[in-house]
């Protein structure tokens, strides 16, 4: 089991109001799911995404991954753990648009202090696979955005990671984007890797293995799909 929660919550505090965003979260996701998160805007779908990636950390609760109690760890704790293991695909590409796309798929691997040429074999590999290669001199400016999400999610997996957590990777994207992109995603699923997706769309959701919906920050009902894309 990849992801372990026990009543994950997640308040927000300002001087005047506290918010709930998650209120006692109980999921277990499974090696090789693929899992979309759904509900209205303000649901906590976001939040819960950022906790399950270690970009935040929870106010109470647990939260298991790969076996290991993260829930308390500090900020380095949490970036040492996600490093390799965690690849994030969003909405708004996320790319840098001072560097060429081959940088922007490196970054991670440097990051991460991986060899030159092994940097070089791995991105190329992954610029490859998302079918880029192409455009790997050009700049995020010069591209479609089908284009864009292909690189972004070029540079999620350049570091084979166990996990990919997706959020509305298809939001700004047309119909027949969005699908290559659905498509794509399920390719990496097929091959092993585990996916968790924030999502407003029930037709990107149909390809999920479960969806789990959300309503005011709490787990309202589960499903598991009997039939999906593939």
């Amino acid at each position: 089991m990849i992801i372990k929660t026990n009543e994950l919550t997640r308040v927000f505090t300002t001087d005047e109001i506290e918010t709930t965003a998650l209120d006692k979260i109980t999921i277990d996701i499974n090696d090789g799911e693929f899992v979309a998160i759904m509900g209205p805007s303000g649901c906590g779908k976001s939040t819960l995404l950022s906790i399950l990636g270690m970009l935040d950390r929870p106010s109470s609760g647990d939260y298991i991954f790969n076996g290991t109690d993260v829930s308390k760890f500090s900020e380095k704790q949490r970036s040492q753990t996600r490093k390799g293991s965690i690849g994030f695909i969003f909405q708004s590409f996320n790319l840098i648009e001072e560097l060429s796309v081959f940088d922007n798929v490196e970054l991670p691997l440097l990051y991460q202090k991986i060899p030159t040429s092994e940097r070089k074999e791995r991105v190329e590999m992954a610029l490859e696979r998302m079918n880029i290669m192409h455009r790997r001199n050009h700049f995020p400016q010069q591209l479609s955005g089908g284009q864009q999400q292909r690189v972004a999610i070029a540079r999620a997996i350049v570091s084979s990671p166990s996990l990919i957590l997706a959020d509305e990777p298809t939001g700004n994207l047309d119909s027949a984007n969005g699908e290559e992109v659905m498509k794509l995603l399920s390719e990496l699923n097929s091959d092993g890797t585990t996916i968790v997706m924030v999502t407003h769309s029930p037709y990107d959701a149909n390809y999920a293995h479960r969806i789990i919906n959300l309503f005011d920050g709490q787990l309202v009902t589960e499903s598991v799909k009997k039939e999906f894309h593939v």
